[in-house]
């Protein structure tokens, strides 16, 4: 199909592309819009630079004299064919890479899918980087929350064997930002991500998915959320329950690695961007290699 008019708010697929991709390539994509929307889909922490240019520059290999900016428009995912099929990763700006320079490719998936492909037991297996910053289980933010986002982006992907579930500390922090709330407030809060686990493990394991539950890292020193004792107990109920056996499939214990001995509500110095909340480049590369890569050779 040479053109299509995309009805709002929805996905089309390409047609599809014979092309043979070494692992860990940078993949360009062109596309000629003829008008622009009135509103842009795109994803703003892309950490990535897009080009754009005037005219129907399709077939060009280079944009001399382009507008470089650090966002991704419209082009939702890559689906490719072969390989033992793909791990998802279901985040927030964590593992959308804040802190990240763009075009480094230093975001813990990114250093996972390094491992995978050194390892000639999990070398067939892609990594989905489904990280939007902000993100929320239970109400919106930059995008839509992450429950109602996820048959678009988990279930509806292709050949999806494995999901991490990384979401949080977000639903966590905002609850008290702006004012205290009651303790009966706070037990309901956690009720809520809770049940939320609950019906993506269900759903998940509906369509044969291998589901891994991760803890939710310390972010005591937040300047932006400003946690008090109060949101460190619902942090700490939440993880205990994702550490439950028969809750999740498998658990990577991200605050075991992150927090603190001596302040297990804060990041370890090392391991801190220096806003209290995101991992430095450090904590994402441990992040990546404190992940078992045995979750990923059970299929």
């Amino acid at each position: 199909t040479r053109q299509v008019t995309i009805p709002a708010g929805a996905e089309y697929v390409s047609d599809p592309i014979s092309l043979s991709v070494p692992a860990l390539t940078t993949l360009a994509v062109s596309m000629h819009v003829l008008k622009h929307p009135p509103q842009q889909s795109g994803h703003v922490g892309s950490r990535a630079t897009s080009y754009l240019a005037a005219g129907a520059r399709l077939s060009d290999l280079d944009l001399p004299g382009a507008k470089p900016t650090d966002h991704w428009y419209n082009l939702t995912s890559i689906d490719v064919s072969g390989g033992r099929g793909a791990i998802a990763i279901l985040g927030d700006s964590i593992t959308d890479g804040n802190g990240v320079a763009p075009n480094t490719n230093q975001r813990w998936p990114d250093f996972l899918m390094e491992r995978l492909q050194a390892h000639t037991r999990t070398r067939g297996l892609s990594v989905l980087n489904l990280g939007i910053g902000g993100n929320r289980l239970l109400n919106d933010g930059l995008g839509p929350n992450a429950t109602a986002r996820f048959d678009r982006d988990v279930l509806a992907r292709n050949n999806v064997r494995y999901l991490i579930v990384f979401e949080g500390v977000n639903d966590l922090g905002t609850l008290t930002r702006e004012a205290p709330v009651s303790s009966a407030e706070h037990d309901l809060h956690v009720a809520r991500m809770i049940a939320t686990y609950r019906q993506m493990i269900a759903r998940a394991r509906e369509r044969g998915l291998t589901v891994i539950g991760a803890t939710i890292s310390p972010y005591g020193s937040s300047e932006y959320y400003h946690p008090t004792a109060e949101n460190e107990i619902d942090r700490q109920k939440v993880n205990a329950w994702i550490r439950t056996p028969g809750h999740f499939d498998a658990v990577i214990d991200f605050d075991k690695l992150l927090h603190d001995p001596a302040r297990p509500d804060r990041l370890l110095v090392q391991y801190d961007k220096g806003d209290g909340i995101h991992p430095s480049i450090a904590g994402y590369r441990a992040m990546a290699r404190f992940v078992p890569l045995s979750l990923f050779m059970g299929k």
